[in-house]
């Protein structure tokens, strides 16, 4: 059952910041009332607080008020990126892997029972994957997410699974508590994770944790179309991500 929520203005507020965050050119009043079921007396009474605090900046175009986020957002930003001294430490290796594969790797973190994307180096090649710094993924589902599930307790596994909603990302995507600790059983024994095609259509990754005196720091991953992956590719970068994982791990 989900905890009851408190603050109502505040979580109308979120999504209103949402909507502005994922348009490109900002959104209008108008624009917010059309995808809110919020009214619109609200919306704007809520974007008038949110411009005081500087969480939304406005920019008039005609006649008309554009919200954009306010750039105190950038602040928040720096202040998480340096409380995460993980991101710091990982990247200079991350790039050299990146140089060895020619491929994108990625480095997460676990935040309520998903993968939060910390940082990525984008792939050599001229077609690349998409994703998003900040944005999130299924552990599950995720080459990242199982690798740091395969560093949980039997008992802290078993809480993860009964905890979330198995969703079908693709056909091959982990569909229940059993296969999934079955693939996680996997993932201890050889040492790193494989998202075969299980999160994105057409994408293959294969994903490594660091470790350190007991500390669960993250995961990286290394992520390919789904056609550039052989067999002796997939021998070749594992090896070069475990030997990254022991530089990162040692660094930590």
């Amino acid at each position: 059952m989900e905890s009851k929520m408190y603050g109502t203005v505040l979580l109308k507020a979120k999504r209103i910041l949402d909507c502005i965050a994922h348009a490109d050119a900002g959104m209008t009043l108008s624009a917010l009332d059309g995808q809110l079921d919020i009214s619109k007396p609200t919306i704007y009474k809520i974007l008038k607080t949110l411009e005081y605090c500087g969480y939304v900046r406005v920019v008039l175009v005609g006649d008309e008020k554009v919200y954009h986020l306010g750039t105190i957002f950038l602040e928040y930003a720096q202040a998480v990126n340096d409380s995460i001294d993980i991101v710091e430490i990982a990247n200079p290796f991350l790039k050299k892997l990146r140089d060895q594969t020619a491929e994108t790797v990625n480095l997460g973190i676990a935040e309520d029972n998903a993968i939060v994307l910390l940082s990525k180096m984008e792939s050599t090649h001229s077609i690349k994957l998409v994703s998003v710094i900040g944005g999130k993924m299924h552990m599950y589902s995720s080459a990242m997410g199982k690798a740091i599930l395969a560093t949980y307790s039997r008992e802290q596994l078993q809480n993860y699974a009964n905890q979330v909603a198995f969703q079908q990302m693709t056909p091959k995507t982990v569909a229940s508590k059993e296969a999934l600790l079955a693939t996680i059983d996997e993932t201890r024994d050889q040492g790193y994770a494989i998202d075969d095609v299980e999160n994105q259509p057409g994408v293959y990754c294969l994903g490594f944790s660091l470790v350190a005196n007991g500390q669960v720091y993250g995961a990286f991953s290394i992520s390919t179309p789904e056609f550039r992956m052989t067999a002796a590719k997939k021998e070749k970068f594992v090896e070069l991500g475990k030997q990254t994982q022991a530089e990162i791990e040692n660094h930590l």
